[in-house]
């Protein structure tokens, strides 16, 4: 399970979702905003709006800014409008990278975008040139010592899940997005606690990078992360732990 999975591994490590918890914050405000505007307030009527608050809640979003984020899209609150755009391009070494967009400026976004990519050296690609590239799954994180994979198997499996692997220090649950929510309640009935959930691109195939592509594409994609219209990022990349280990190192 590479690409994605290996960029949220090393967000944690880097400690970047605490470092960047009110950013984190907005995204999923910007999520919970669209997705009730798209199809009603009722998470129980709406299944976009019940996987953004389950995403809100794994980033330890308070229930009032949930509730506020609600009621901006049902317009009991003052809110924005925003667009989703799905951007997909290349980084360097030919990794294919997608960015999932909700923007309130197309245009300002776009060009944003776009330099964070040329300065990498990479380049914004044309619609569909990449996306066929990945599968959207749901994908959940959790710390391998809380439970025995075979039994966490188990649990995920019965709950719908496609899998389980064991990543270094972590399983990793794949599912397909209708079952997203059963697996995550599953989950939570088991009282076990997630680094990391969400619906994501998992890539069919990945592109092994050297140390200096490596470092290369790791910087363009902490970049794309850390703009304010970029909801996620996924990239069809793997690198191995002795890589890793030499990018850390300095």
């Amino acid at each position: 399970m590479a690409g994605h999975s290996h960029w949220a591994n090393i967000a944690r490590k880097k400690s970047l979702v605490d470092n960047k918890r009110g950013k984190l914050w907005s995204k999923l405000s910007k999520a919970i905003i669209v997705a009730a505007r798209m199809g009603g307030g009722d998470p129980n009527n709406n299944l976009r709006l019940r996987y953004a608050i389950i995403d809100a809640k794994a980033g330890n979003m308070p229930k009032d800014t949930i509730d506020r984020a609600i009621k901006k899209a049902t317009g009991e609150l003052e809110g924005v409008n925003y667009e989703e755009i799905l951007y997909e391009g290349y980084g360097p070494n030919g990794v294919a990278v997608l960015c999932d967009i909700l923007t309130d400026n197309r245009n300002r976004t776009a060009g944003e975008v776009r330099k964070i990519f040329e300065i990498a050296g990479g380049k914004l690609g044309a619609t569909g040139c990449v996306a066929w590239m990945f599968d959207r799954k749901g994908l959940l994180s959790i710390a391998a010592d809380q439970i025995e994979e075979e039994t966490l198997m188990d649990l995920a499996l019965d709950a719908g899940a496609d899998d389980v692997r064991h990543e270094g220090n972590s399983y990793e649950i794949t599912c397909d997005p209708n079952v997203y929510s059963t697996v995550c309640e599953a989950i939570d009935a088991a009282n076990l606690q997630t680094e990391s959930r969400q619906i994501t691109r998992i890539p069919k195939d990945t592109v092994e990078l050297d140390a200096t592509a490596a470092a290369a594409v790791l910087k363009l994609m902490e970049s794309l992360d850390d703009h304010d219209d970029v909801q996620s990022v996924a990239a069809n990349f793997s690198i191995s732990d002795d890589v890793m280990a030499a990018i850390e190192a300095g």
